[in-house]
């Protein structure tokens, strides 16, 4: 029996991509894959965040505040219930500018003040931006749910020689009490410069190397 590109054999197995064009079906799930496979990546990213600050914290405090992470990404029908509910049309674009909650982190503390302290530790690492806090422990939801949300997304994007600079410039910001001399300022503004003209001809190199 056959419906649209469904196929249910005679031992009621289903077939959904029969007739379908494999071509097509890649060309228009692609972007999607895509997606999701960033949301994907920058979970493991998060998660290992903060399995790191669950160290340091037992370092300072001799205890760990974390007791499990969960994670999980939101399915496919999800998605598009969401973004239906709000009357958005299902796009690769609208659930990236519209869905936050595509990738999900559940971090399961023991006490209250855990949360806090983990929330401001994270937002002190240079590589996190908190977009957006809900925090339903001090103000919970009128069914009695209580959680605090965090809103993250950050990514960057460096060169080897992009990176070897973000290093110094940290070190730079991380000398306290020190006023710093305005020559070193300047000196690392003209490093910047170079390094980019230096990325741009390293680049133009590789792409005649890619060539012979």
């Amino acid at each position: 029996m056959e419906k649209n590109n469904i196929r249910i054999t005679d031992d009621g197995e289903i077939n959904f991509f029969e007739n379908v064009d494999s071509d097509l079906f890649i060309e228009k799930t692609m972007p999607y894959m895509e997606l999701m496979m960033k949301y994907g990546c920058a979970l493991k990213e998060i998660t290992t965040k903060f399995e790191v600050l669950n160290s340091e914290f037992s370092l300072l405090y001799n205890r760990n505040p974390i007791e499990s992470i969960k994670t999980r990404l939101k399915r496919p029908r999800s998605i598009m219930a969401k973004l239906a509910k709000h009357g958005i049309p299902v796009t690769v674009q609208n659930i990236r500018e519209n869905v936050f909650d595509v990738a999900g982190a559940r971090i399961i503390c023991s006490f209250h003040h855990d949360i806090y302290s983990l929330v401001e530790m994270l937002k002190k690492q240079d590589d996190i931006t908190v977009l957006k806090v809900k925090d339903y422990i001090s103000n919970p939801k009128p069914n009695g749910y209580r959680s605090l949300h965090l809103i993250v997304v950050e990514v960057q994007l460096r060169t080897i020689a992009m990176d070897f600079w973000a290093s110094l410039e940290h070190k730079l910001k991380n000398k306290k009490n020190t006023d710093t001399p305005e020559e070193i300022v300047d000196e690392l503004r003209e490093c910047a410069d170079e390094i980019g003209r230096l990325d741009l001809k390293m680049q133009e190199i590789h792409k005649r190397i890619e060539n012979l």
